[in-house]
């Protein structure tokens, strides 16, 4: 390590998994010997050690209800009424009662603790995590098509590619540093190839060689379309199809309703864009597609994901240096997550809770009787609001996620938390929007504070070891989630004393499985720096990139991949004559989520300073909008207001608005306001990305008249 460096660390952003290193003057840079970063940083890991000490949760707090003032308490208080309050529940109502909502930015230590807690020891299988906003589609189109979880492809496809397909996703703000391989590569190969599928001409789009601005809700028809015509000019490896897949014939009968004529017009593109991408696919000997929340958000996500996989299957794009189907994980550390059992209908090592000999597995793991890990799924965390309204939950844990902000049917989501008689919520910042809806808040550390390990978008674990000591009284979460549990008596489960003998545990239960970590360990880490998935223990580490199905068998039982027959639904909630507009939302490049950390760090709020709706120019002349003209958005759950900027990068009857502002950081400007809840019946993931609205011209006097009001 270099003289002036005092701890490499991992950017606690996107799910890139940048390394960072911390120089002894307090700075941040890129770690050039980080193998998925290579150096880089994008703004918001640059500016990451600015949030640290501000608004800082510091000490924990009670309150008896919610019309109440918080009071500060003792950690002993604070844990003794949880875990008295869990033992109540637990015996009179049952541990059906109980449900955890978790996070992203878990470590994969916390979130390991948090199962062996919940789905273990107090049997309830209600923990979710805010993956299922991100990331649950592309799990179920993984294991549906490939038999299990996990990205076939790795960051050195980047540079190996010849033409990359990217499609619901703004790569160039969301995954910068992903974006900034993807173009070195191709300045140093002219003849590598670019096509970016997206309603918006975003800078992601602006780069390509080929953008299809397709209507939201019509990815399926456009995969479908571009597999129609691949077939009909043969261009498919019919070796590949014959040894390893499935479902072929049921496919090609689908994929016959898809002609260019009818594809093009329901994407509202032209046949020669639909063909010209074709062509492309055909003429690439390595297409590497990625995706991520534009194709995850809908209610035919695992749909859209096993379309595109159906792509590669057709022409054995696969397991090959450059190429393959590659899932862009949205939070640093959601691929830890589910890694370690972190989704209601998941267990550690990529089991499921239906599965009887996974439980069995992981009881005997824990040292538990059989019968311990309850054998229905748990519910997603929708459910847990719905339960929530119907008064079936009496203990609710919330921790590092704002689901008071993150959620859809905002209005709906308030209510129901509002209902929750006894919430604990467990973050590093005060206030968030969620912390109103608390009975207690625990103080929990910041990724600088604590050790533990996540997994990046490639399967790539790196340690983060703490370098700073933590803010008043904060303590790692997997700590917390062990405190209680050795407080309802389950010493021996949580005899843990350091993050290493936590992630120990977990290594050990992933032996044989797809996900195999038990060749890593904190101490190979340490010494050998990140390193990839699968490795087996006695395998020598490596920091070499792998890819899956090198072989072509895949882990389903006879090792062959599945085709999907798959039709288009299209949206939820398509326009009408009443909500005319398609409305979709996104990340910006400064912010982060809800902006509990980003909205702390002033350089990003520069950046950022305010949220804002594109409307395309022939909407908006239609409409008599003008720029900076404010907006009133309504849809049939709620409103919300936002400053019009015109311009043609959206498609006419779309309108886009940032979906980082909550209550605290702007008034009446949150796009959650207006989704919905409907979701994917495979994934249960959420269609956040669209959604029917009206547009209502606001006279700026009633503006400023409102926010004079609310500043009251």
């Amino acid at each position: 390590m270099p003289n002036n460096v005092v701890a490499k660390s991992l950017c606690p952003y996107c799910g890139v998994g940048c390394g960072l290193e911390i120089t002894a003057d307090n700075r941040v840079r890129g770690d050039r010997d980080h193998p998925s970063s290579q150096g880089m940083l994008c703004v918001k890991g640059a500016t990451i050690l600015e949030s640290i000490d501000k608004d800082r949760l510091l000490y924990p707090m009670v309150r008896e209800s919610l019309s109440e003032p918080f009071r500060r308490a003792s950690w002993d208080e604070a844990l003794g009424r949880i875990a008295s309050r869990l033992q109540q529940v637990r015996l009179s109502t049952g541990p059906d009662a109980i449900c955890m909502y978790g996070s992203g930015q878990f470590t994969t230590e916390d979130y390991y603790v948090a199962q062996k807690l919940l789905k273990g020891c107090l049997g309830s299988n209600h923990f979710d995590g805010n993956s299922r906003l991100c990331m649950s589609s592309a799990v179920a189109g993984y294991v549906q098509s490939l038999g299990s979880d996990g990205p076939p492809a790795c960051y050195d496809d980047l540079e190996r590619t010849d033409c990359a397909f990217l499609i619901g996703t703004n790569t160039a703000e969301c995954h910068p540093i992903v974006f900034n391989r993807l173009l070195r590569h191709r300045r140093q190969n002219p003849s590598m190839r670019l096509v970016v599928v997206d309603p918006r001409a975003t800078i992601t789009a602006q780069a390509a060689d080929l953008h299809l601005p397709l209507q939201p809700g019509t990815d399926i028809d456009l995969l479908n379309g571009i597999a129609h015509l691949l077939v009909g000019w043969g261009q498919l490896d019919e070796d590949f199809i014959a040894h390893h897949t499935t479902g072929f014939a049921a496919f090609a009968e689908t994929i016959r309703h898809y002609p260019p004529e009818v594809v093009a017009r329901r994407c509202g593109i032209t046949i020669e864009q639909l063909e010209a991408c074709a062509r492309l696919w055909a003429a690439s000997k390595r297409v590497l597609s990625l995706w991520s929340m534009g194709i995850n958000q809908s209610i035919e996500g695992t749909a859209k994901v096993r379309a595109l996989i159906n792509l590669h299957l057709l022409t054995g794009q696969i397991g090959h240096p450059g190429s393959g189907p590659f899932s862009l994980t949205g939070q640093p550390n959601a691929m830890g997550g589910r890694e370690a059992g972190g989704l209601s209908h998941l267990l550690p090592g990529y089991r499921f809770i239906a599965d009887p000999a996974h439980r069995e597995a992981v009881e005997k793991a824990w040292k538990l009787p059989t019968g311990s890990i309850a054998p229905q799924p748990g519910r997603t965390v929708w459910e847990m609001i719905l339960a929530l309204e119907a008064r079936e939950v009496e203990f609710f844990w919330i921790a590092a996620t704002n689901p008071a902000v993150s959620l859809p049917d905002l209005d709906r989501t308030r209510r129901a938390l509002a209902r929750s008689p006894f919430t604990v919520y467990q973050d590093c910042y005060y206030p968030t929007e969620t912390a109103q809806f608390a009975h207690i808040l625990l103080p929990a550390t910041q990724w600088s504070e604590k050790t533990g390990t996540m997994t990046n978008s490639e399967r790539r674990v790196t340690l983060s070891p703490a370098f700073q000591q933590p803010v008043g009284e904060a303590r790692d979460d997997w700590q917390i989630f062990a405190e209680v549990g050795r407080r309802l008596g389950l010493v021996e489960q949580f005899a843990f004393d350091t993050p290493a003998s936590v992630f120990a545990e977990f290594a050990a239960l992933t032996a044989g499985r797809p996900c195999e970590m038990t060749g890593i360990s904190h101490e190979r880490l340490r010494q050998n720096g990140p390193l990839q998935w699968p490795l087996s223990s006695g395998s020598p580490p490596s920091t070499a990139s792998s890819r899956l199905y090198t072989d072509h068998r895949f882990a389903t039982p006879d090792g062959r991949a599945r085709f999907a027959a798959v039709h288009a639904r299209g949206l939820a909630e398509p326009p009408d004559p009443d909500y005319p507009f398609i409305l979709t939302n996104g990340r910006l490049y400064g912010h982060w989520h809800t902006q509990t950390r980003t909205g702390r760090i002033e350089k990003l709020r520069r950046l950022h300073p305010a949220p804002f709706i594109e409307i395309h120019p022939r909407d908006a002349t239609q409409l008599d909008i003008h720029d900076g003209d404010w907006l009133e958005v309504r849809s049939r759950r709620g409103t919300a207001r936002f400053a019009a900027r015109i311009t043609a990068a959206i498609a006419p009857g779309v309108l886009f608005v940032p979906m980082h502002w909550g209550s605290l950081w702007a008034d009446e400007a949150e796009a959650n306001a207006l989704t919905h809840s409907e979701a994917d019946p495979d994934s249960s993931q959420p269609e956040l990305k669209a959604c029917a609205v009206q547009l209502v011209k606001v006279a700026a006097s009633a503006v400023a008249a409102a926010k004079i009001c609310a500043a009251e």
